[in-house]
């Protein structure tokens, strides 16, 4: 359950650094491109993803029976 868990907040933390470059116009070239929806959203995506990587991170283990 911890490699899934740092898995997606690898995957959220990728996916909204990408869309905040591209919401900032750092990244030129899509539709997305200069739209500040999108640098919200990613900020959003980021805030998520660092969020499940702690969450994933910080939890002690369930004792063995």
């Amino acid at each position: 359950m911890k490699i899934l868990g740092n898995i997606v907040g690898v995957v959220l933390l990728l996916v909204g650094a990408l869309w905040t470059l591209q919401g900032a116009n750092v990244l030129a070239g899509s539709v997305m491109s200069g739209q500040s929806q999108w640098l919200y959203i990613g900020i959003v995506l980021l805030i998520v993803g660092l969020v499940a990587l702690y969450w994933t991170n910080m939890r002690k283990p369930m004792p063995r029976r």
